[in-house]
């Protein structure tokens, strides 16, 4: 699977680095614009050197007595290290004249008038006396490179600290222009079926005015869609209380009424539909309540007296007496922000449903710890582990010849969701080789 990465993340990066890759590029353009600007100034000064230092060693050699070997001038006494060096050469290339710090063997430059590259040095060679005489003046390739390193390191140093606070600028200007986008997508996010409202448009930019009008629109279609469906389980499962309740009563008084016969088992049969259909219409009750949107509510209660009211409805059923058992200390309170009915009905539908398909010789225990943990767990037979998830699917039953509807564990799941807690299904159950296990745990 494709990570995603965000919006807001790929500017910054792109940014940066396309911030970087510009100034790199700059100070690369800088270091070769100050290059050829330092060869220049360079050129100049060995030129204006060798121009003035001319007369006055062509005169020092006329004034001299000339020799077969070639004279040393003196060194400067001025402290410091000496970059140009120079030598006086005859037309034969013999040297005449050579500076204090270089040898006295002629360099690697011919004797004619102008620059000249050798492997070390840049020389510089001027004539004089009609071409006779031959001053070359060299400076040091390696003094070019050192003065070129430096101002090359000082151009790209700041970069060291650009580049970081670049990073934080971009990232905050990003962030910055990006927060209404990141306020319009977690507006969005909050959008579900209990939460259709439209979205706030408070300091929202004109680009995204356009997206807030199609998702409002959207809204409001799915809102009335919802409200419609609602409205429809609800009112029908309502009205089918009352006469199937009327024909469940008539059929149970024809039932004590017939004598032992196929008259009788047939009423008997029609009993058990219509209990089913009681129980499908209270179900569907129900998921019309939870698609409502309950769930939280606004004021703490102690939902451990619900539990037991919730399991002594059950106990006093001739049905499901004695089945029942509540593990929890006499003093021990679950205090949460949940709404009474919603906890209820989840409650109803773990037990019923553990009563429903547990085994009818072993209690069904309803245990709560903290931190608001509440399990529900029968005995019976174990559910495969690829089946469990199929259990929250709406009218999608397991493998059972029991009774039901298929939405008691669906209806249950959805509740938990809305009240910002999680449910989770086990089989077997917690220290034990069978049954079934449903554990509710609340925020």
């Amino acid at each position: 699977m494709t990570r995603s990465i965000s919006i807001t993340r790929r500017l910054i990066i792109w940014m940066t680095v396309a911030t970087v890759l510009f100034w790199i590029a700059a100070v690369a353009v800088s270091a070769f614009v100050i290059r050829e600007e330092l060869d220049e100034i360079f050129d100049s000064a060995l030129q204006e050197t060798a121009d003035r230092l001319l007369p006055l060693v062509v005169e020092g050699q006329l004034s001299q007595d000339s020799g077969s070997s070639p004279r040393r001038m003196r060194a400067s006494t001025v402290a410091g290290e000496s970059y140009l060096t120079y030598q006086l050469r005859d037309r034969d290339g013999r040297v005449l004249i050579y500076s204090h710090d270089v040898q006295p063997q002629p360099f690697d430059a011919p004797l004619q008038k102008g620059f000249f590259d050798s492997p070390t040095h840049r020389i510089y060679s001027t004539d004089a006396v009609s071409g006779s005489l031959f001053l070359q003046v060299a400076d040091p390739l390696d003094h070019r490179q050192e003065a070129m390193a430096e101002s090359a390191t000082a151009l790209f140093l700041p970069l060291l600290l650009l580049v970081p606070l670049s990073i934080g600028g971009i990232w905050w200007i990003v962030r910055r222009m990006l927060a209404p986008l990141d306020d319009l997508r977690a507006e969005i996010g909050a959008r579900d079926g209990g939460n259709l409202a439209p979205i706030s448009t408070v300091g929202m930019p004109i680009e995204l005015q356009s997206i807030r009008t199609s998702v409002d629109r959207l809204l409001d279609r799915l809102r009335t869609a919802l409200e419609s469906e609602r409205e429809f389980a609800a009112n029908s499962a309502h009205e089918l209380r009352t006469p199937i309740a009327g024909a469940l009563a008539q059929t149970q008084r024809l039932v004590r009424e017939l004598p032992n016969g196929a008259s009788r088992k047939r009423a008997r049969e029609i009993e058990g539909s219509l209990t089913n259909l009681s129980r499908l219409t209270e179900k569907l009750l129900q998921m019309a309540r939870a698609d409502a949107g309950i769930g939280l509510s606004d004021t703490e209660t102690d939902l451990v007296p619900v539990v037991r009211l919730v399991a002594d409805e059950f106990q006093r059923t001739r049905e499901y007496s004695g089945r029942l058992t509540v593990d929890a200390p006499p003093t021990f309170s679950m205090v949460r922000r949940i709404d009474v009915d919603a906890f209820g009905i989840v409650l109803r539908n773990l037990i019923e449903n553990a009563l429903i398909h547990g085994s009818d010789d072993r209690p069904v225990t309803i245990a709560l710890s903290d931190p608001g943990i509440v399990t529900v767990t029968n005995a019976g037979p174990v559910v495969a582990a690829a089946n469990l998830d199929d259990l929250t699917t709406r009218c999608k039953r397991g493998r059972t010849e029991a009774s039901g509807s298929g939405l008691g564990l669906s209806i249950a799941t959805s509740l938990v969701e809305r009240m910002g807690g999680t449910i989770q299904f086990k089989s077997p159950a917690t220290r034990q080789s069978d049954g079934f296990e449903a554990v509710m745990n609340l925020p």
